[in-house]
């Protein structure tokens, strides 16, 4: 059994009347793919934040590779290994691609200067690499805001690569994407994951991408999990049936 990367313990969180973490736990082990799932302000989003940084729980932990990581910042949490990207790509979007992943790749270094020619770049080819391991290297010159949202998915995801994460949390990587590109673009993603050896959780709505990519599923209500298992399991549970994808029983 591979090594428990990440564990979140009895996380608790409140916003006024709203409890937006209730005691919620997951232990994640490398190299697998978790999907979270469950309606609309169950805690998925939350419990991302609060593994990243971006919210600090009232009680609770988070230990990542044996170190407790609670009160650290979003920034030191990244620096440790831990990527993210977000329901809506965080790119500049009237920057080019190259543009983008060198900057991702520099603030990794800590080497960016706005004097230095990108073509110059001590990193243009681990960033070219980084293009090709998501099937983008064409689109090096492009601006990002030309581009259709599987690409900028799929760009958004090398930026967070560029930061050799050995854990990265994705908050609906299908989400905008049509319905004919979803397959394209996790099989893509799945790909430069593999090729990272990079675990991965995310956040999903759409169930036909959960069975086919995630190897658990942890189903979230009321700011916990209230079911986990392997995909066939938890998509054939009653409960997830009618509480989750919306079918009578």
């Amino acid at each position: 059994m591979s090594e428990v990367i990440l564990e979140a313990r009895d996380l608790q969180l409140r916003f006024g009347g709203v409890q937006a973490a209730a005691g919620a736990s997951l232990t994640v082990r490398a190299d697998e793919r978790i999907a979270i799932i469950g309606p609309n302000g169950a805690g998925k989003t939350t419990f991302i934040n609060l593994c990243t940084g971006y919210i600090k729980p009232e009680s609770g932990s988070v230990v990542f590779a044996g170190r407790d990581i609670t009160a650290l910042s979003p920034r030191a949490i990244t620096r440790l290994g831990i990527g993210r990207s977000f329901q809506i790509p965080q790119l500049f979007i009237e920057n080019t691609v190259m543009e983008n992943l060198l900057l991702a790749l520099s603030a990794r270094e800590g080497s960016w200067s706005p004097f230095l020619r990108l073509d110059r770049h001590p990193k243009i080819d681990e960033m070219w690499a980084l293009l090709d391991i998501v099937g983008l290297k064409q689109t090096g010159h492009r601006i990002v805001r030309e581009l259709p949202e599987g690409m900028r998915k799929l760009i958004d995801i090398a930026v967070a690569l560029a930061l050799e994460p050995k854990l990265i949390f994705m908050d609906e990587p299908t989400s905008g994407v049509s319905s004919h590109e979803k397959f394209q673009v996790m099989d893509t993603l799945t790909r430069a994951l593999d090729a990272r050896a990079t675990t991965a959780i995310f956040v999903e709505h759409d169930m036909d991408v959960v069975a086919r990519y995630a190897s658990r599923v942890a189903v979230w209500s009321g700011g916990r999990i209230a079911l986990e298992g392997t995909p066939d399991e938890i998509l054939n549970h009653p409960e997830v049936l009618e509480t989750v994808i919306g079918v009578g029983v």
